[in-house]
């Protein structure tokens, strides 16, 4: 069964758009059981931070945490473990954990420190990363944690940025194949084909730029901004198509090489007229 381009169309931007809405960020703090919690990390708080401030990890120096926790309910709380992570997409690209036994007991607050070692960061990140510090109980349940901006100052030969150049990679390999097909005439009659042809460079071009944008430190590759900026893109790819001119040539009839070509002139064509009288 074939399934009408209009319908993928319209499935590609509706799961770009579902996407931004599951995977963009919540609010700067979040709290469970009258848990507050409040970070600083080499001194300074790390709520609220953006692409024009961020929270610098560099992997040559160890990072100063301290964890604040005040117990606003009625219950002891008992935190098993602090993270410190960054994601993109939904991707995580880095990731620390801490395990630690503090207990506080309701109405009281307490201050965790630790000096947190980023040697391995520089293999796994680079650029403007949003980052969240949770802290867990004994369950492994969340109890709450804080969002935050890093600028991770780590190679481009890193996780994230080989998931850069792979992403690029295939972006123009993408664009090379739609050039090819305008060149060729080989693009479908229909205008709605033509669109979704141009769909996948469209996203593509979209994600791109939001991963040179991080990477060079220029905005913070936020869930729901990257794929709004990809949506658009492929939005306006597939309206180039549909718009495109439509090919003069029949897009079903197959075309001959240059070795058809010859071989055919060479054929010689028989037709049968009957017997002879």
């Amino acid at each position: 069964m074939t399934i009408p381009p209009r319908r993928i169309a319209t499935a590609v931007l509706a799961a770009l758009l579902g996407a931004a809405a599951l995977l963009s960020p919540g609010p700067a703090h979040a709290e469970a059981d009258g848990l507050e919690l409040t970070a600083t990390i080499d001194g300074r708080d790390i709520a609220g931070r953006t692409g024009a401030d961020p929270v610098r990890l560099t992997p040559e120096s160890a990072a100063d945490i301290a964890v604040t926790l005040s117990n606003g309910g009625a219950q002891q709380l008992e935190v098993r473990r602090v993270d410190l992570t960054g994601e993109v997409l939904g991707l995580r690209f880095f990731s620390y954990s801490t395990s630690v036994g503090l207990k506080i007991a309701p109405g009281k607050s307490e201050t965790l420190r630790y000096e947190l070692d980023l040697a391995g960061l520089d293999g796994q990140a680079t650029g403007l990363i949003a980052g969240r510090l949770t802290v867990t109980g004994t369950d492994g349940a969340e109890l709450a944690h804080v969002s935050t901006v890093t600028d991770v100052r780590g190679s481009i030969r890193s996780v994230y940025g080989l998931f850069g150049i792979a992403l690029a990679a295939l972006t123009a390999l993408a664009l090379l194949d739609a050039a090819i097909g305008i060149a060729r005439h080989r693009l479908s009659a229909n205008r709605w084909q033509r669109g979704v042809r141009l769909l996948a460079p469209g996203v593509g071009i979209g994600l791109v730029f939001g991963f040179t944008a991080s990477v060079l430190r220029w905005w913070v590759p936020d869930t729901g901004v990257w794929l709004g900026v990809a949506g658009a893109a492929a939005a306006i790819a597939f309206v180039l198509g549909y718009l495109s001119p439509t090919p003069d040539s029949d897009p079903d009839e197959p075309e001959l090489d240059a070795t058809d070509i010859a071989e055919n002139a060479d054929t010689v064509r028989i037709v049968s007229r009957g017997p002879i009288a």
